[in-house]
C-alpha cells in the first residue's frame, strides 16, 4: 500500500529505508560478509514493497551512497525505487552556494550509479545566524538570491531532481520562514511518540521543534512529510544507545537519555501482542498529514518487524 507525498504527485510506501549511521548497514567500508549482508537487507527491503530509499553525502562520508549504489545495480533494482539524498554545506560553501549544491549532488549521483535521483533535501538546520546549531545555515543563506534555494532550484533546472527538502530542526521562527516560501515540497522532521507527547519548551539544543503546528502548515502547502528519528535513537526499544549516539552532535547521548526514562513509562502502555516497533512506528504513521516514517535497518528481519503496521490507512494530510 501506498501513501501520497503531499501534492508532489509522487507516492511511497509508508515504511521508507533509512541509510544513515544508526544502524551503521550502509554507512562503513565493510567486508566481504558485510556487504552481502547489505544485499541481504536492501533485497528484503525491496521483496517487502519497500521503494524509497533515504541516503546522504554525509552518511558514513560517501560510504551510504556507494554501498546503495553498488546494491541496487547487483540486485538490478534502480527502476524499483525512489532515492533521496542530501547535500549538508559548509561555511566555505557560502561564497557559491549553487556551486557547491551541484558539485556534492554530481558527487552523490556518482556514488548512487544515477543520472538523477526523486529528491535532494537540505540537510543543514536553520537559524537566524550560521552555527547557532551544529552545521546550522542563517534564514539569510537560504533565501537570498544566489543563495542555497536558488542552487537547490538550479540542480532541478538541469534535471537532476525532481523535488527539493529540508531537514525539519533549527530555531522555530526561521524554520517556518523558510517552509512558508513554498518553494521545498519535502520535509524530514523528527515525529516520534516522544515528541508528539512533550512537544519541546524553548530553545532545543539539538534543534528539535514541535511537531504539531509545523505538520499542520506543511500539509497546507501540500509538502510531503518524512517522519525521522522514529524509534528516538533506539530509545523508544529501550534498546542501548548505537555508537554512533556516542559521537554525533546531532542528537547527543544526552538526548538520548532523556528519551529513554521517557520510553520506559511509555512502553509501559502498549497493547498485548504488539512489538514496539510496531507500537513506536504506528504512532508517527498514524498522525495525519505524515507519508511515510524514515527506519534504519541493521539486518533483514527487522523489516518485518517494522512493516507489521504497513495495513495502516493512507494518510489524509495535505492530500
Amino acid at each position: 500500500m501506498s501513501r501520497p507525498l503531499g501534492r508532489t504527485g509522487f507516492a511511497l510506501s509508508p515504511i521508507a529505508f533509512g541509510c544513515g549511521p544508526v544502524s551503521g548497514l550502509l554507512t562503513v567500508e565493510g567486508t566481504p560478509e558485510h556487504h552481502r549482508l547489505q544485499r541481504d537487507t536492501v533485497a528484503e527491503a525491496l521483496d517487502r514493497g519497500i521503494d524509497w530509499f533515504d541516503t546522504a553525502a554525509g552518511y558514513g562520508a560517501g560510504w551510504s551512497e556507494t554501498h546503495l549504489g553498488r546494491v541496487l545495480t547487483e540486485l538490478d533494482a534502480h527502476h524499483r525505487v525512489q532515492l533521496a539524498t542530501k547535500v549538508r554545506l559548509t561555511p566555505s560553501d557560502a561564497a557559491d552556494f549553487p556551486a557547491a549544491i551541484e558539485r556534492s549532488l554530481r558527487d552523490s549521483l556518482a556514488r548512487l550509479q544515477r543520472p538523477r535521483v526523486t529528491l535532494l533535501q537540505l540537510h543543514n538546520s536553520i537559524t537566524p545566524t550560521p552555527d547557532e546549531l551544529p552545521t546550522s545555515v542563517s534564514l539569510d543563506d537560504v533565501l537570498r538570491p544566489g543563495g542555497i534555494l536558488d542552487g537547490l532550484e538550479r540542480v532541478r533546472r538541469l534535471g537532476l531532481v525532481d523535488l527539493l527538502g529540508l531537514t525539519g530542526l533549527g530555531e522555530p521562527t526561521a524554520l517556518q520562514q523558510a517552509v512558508e516560501t513554498g518553494r521545498f515540497q519535502t520535509i524530514q522532521l523528527p515525529i516520534n511518540a516522544l515528541l508528539l507527547a512533550r512537544p519541546p519548551e524553548g530553545r532545543s539544543p539539538v534543534g528539535e521543534v514541535a511537531v504539531e503546528p509545523l505538520v499542520r502548515r506543511c500539509n497546507g502547502l501540500g509538502m510531503g512529510v518524512f517522519g525521522i528519528r522514529v524509534y528516538a535513537g533506539g530509545a523508544l526499544l529501550l534498546a542501548p544507545p548505537s555508537p554512533y549516539t556516542h559521537v554525533t552532535k546531532f542528537f547527543t547521548l544526552a538526548t538520548y537519555e532523556r528519551d529513554l526514562a521517557w520510553a520506559r513509562q511509555w512502553a509501559a502502555g502498549r497493547p498485548a501482542g504488539v512489538t514496539l516497533p510496531e507500537f513506536t512506528i504506528g504512532a508517527v504513521l498514524n498522525h495525519p498529514g505524515v507519508s511515510a516514517a524514515i527506519v534504519g535497518f541493521g539486518k533483514p528481519g527487522e523489516i518485518g518487524e517494522a512493516l507489521g503496521i504497513s495495513n495502516l490507512p493512507k494518510s489524509d494530510g495535505g492530500v
